[in-house]
Order: C-alpha cells, then structure tokens, then sequence
C-alpha cells in the first residue's frame, strides 16, 4: 500500500492508538499522520479491535511496535510467536517493526516485562542470532528500541550505547530511538545523555519516542504517565539537530 505524500524519513507526527481513541478515528479523520500499535493486541484476526485496525490502515500509516519478541532471552525464538506476528504484518503492511533491546521470556514462560540485560559479547551474540533470524521470517527489517533502566550489572563489558549500535551494524537492524528512555537512564546511572546521543549513528535512526515520566524518591521511572518535560523536548530537539526528520511518537 502507497501512502501519498508520507516518507518514512520526513519528521511526522503519530500517536499510539490505543482502545480509547477508537470511537474518534472512526468517527472521522484525525490530524495525525501515522499510528503505532502493539503487535500483540492484534495477533487474533477474528476480533472488533483488529478489524478496526484493518480500517484505519487506510488512511494512516502502521508502525508495529512488539513488547513480547523477547530479542534477549537464552531460549532463542518463540516460532510459533514470531510466525503469528509474521502474519500480522502481512496482513496490515506496516511501514516500521519494532520491539526492545530486552528479554521477557525463559523456559517458555513471559514474564510480562522488559527485563534489563548485561551488555557482554554473549548477550551481543544471542541477540544477534535471534534478531537475524526473526528478520529473515519477518522479511522486513526490525527497529531497536533503547531501554529505560533502573540498574546496571557488574558483568557488562560495554556501555548500552556502544551495545545497541554494536548490534545494529551486525544485525542490520535500524533503532528505534526513545530519548525519554536515554533521559531516565542517564539520569538513574549518572550517563551523559549528549555523548550517548552523539554515539548513535544517525542512519540508524528510523524512529523516535518522547514520553512523559515520574520521579519516585531519587529514581526516574519510565510510566508515560504525565506530560513530557522540558528536559526531555531539549533533548528532542538535539536529536532531530543530529538525525534530521524522523516520524517521532507522542506515546
């Protein structure tokens, strides 16, 4: 599918869809450009929500953004998962995949959350190793998305940023870009969200996030439950000065 006068690269503003939005979207057209949603809301074809979907993808643009592709688990890949989201993507024709430098998954179980990991040549090979392979089902290049974190390991031979474009160029993954994420986590650690910025390469950069977030104590969590500071729109606003026109999520 064609969208007229949309570019992947142009710097556009979506939101993500979520149930509450959908009376509105149906009712008539809304003044953003392109929506994300997460992939497993949609995975049963046979329900109102992805029939409404189906719809909307007529007129916007689909980001489909994964919480549960578990890049960093042990376990490898979850077939049976990762072909159900093959399908979806067939089905909606997304113009960007995404999911998370994270695992959630071991033994078969989800954990339901984005589990943090060490950044050592061993967890570089299994996500490079699961990303290739879930690229090659998928057809379609994925996005990574940087993480919010809350603690580090003693283990970890690298920092984040060097992990995630480490994997990028290996992988030929893009990233999705999520500068609150960068924001509470140079925050909680004591990182420089400048250098790690300027450590991005910026033809990687496919997406970006801003979102709001809460301090709890002296700890910053990444809860999307407030508006997004000012600290965060400046560095937004470095971002775009370094990557130029991205289509940016107001999440």
């Amino acid at each position: 599918m064609t969208f007229v006068g949309f570019s992947p690269r142009q710097a556009s503003a979506g939101i993500g869809l979520r149930h509450a939005h959908y009376s509105e979207f149906l009712k008539e057209k809304q003044p953003v450009l392109w929506l994300e949603v997460h992939a497993e809301n949609f995975l049963n074809f046979d329900t109102p929500a992805f029939h409404i979907l189906e719809k909307l993808r007529e007129d916007y643009p689909i980001s489909l953004h994964g919480v549960n592709l578990s890049l960093g688990s042990s376990d490898g890949i979850d077939d049976d998962h990762v072909r159900r989201v093959k399908a979806l993507i067939d089905r909606i024709n997304p113009f960007l995949v995404s999911d998370h430098l994270s695992w959630g998954r071991i033994d078969g179980y989800y954990l339901n959350d984005l589990l943090p990991i060490p950044y050592t040549s061993e967890a570089l090979s299994i996500f490079e190793s699961t990303i290739t392979r879930i690229q090659d089902i998928f057809e379609h290049p994925l996005l990574i998305e940087n993480p919010s974190s809350y603690l580090q390991y003693k283990i970890s031979e690298m920092e984040e940023v060097d992990f995630l474009t480490t994997l990028v160029h290996r992988t030929g993954s893009g990233i999705l870009l999520d500068i609150n994420n960068i924001y509470v986590s140079c925050s909680n650690h004591g990182w420089d969200a400048n250098v790690y910025l300027k450590a991005i390469p910026p033809a990687k950069v496919k997406e970006i996030h801003v979102a709001g977030h809460s301090l709890q104590g002296t700890m910053r969590i990444d809860d999307h439950g407030g508006p997004i500071c000012q600290d965060v729109w400046d560095l937004y606003q470095k971002s775009i000065n370094l990557f130029g026109p991205v289509p940016t999520l107001i999440e």
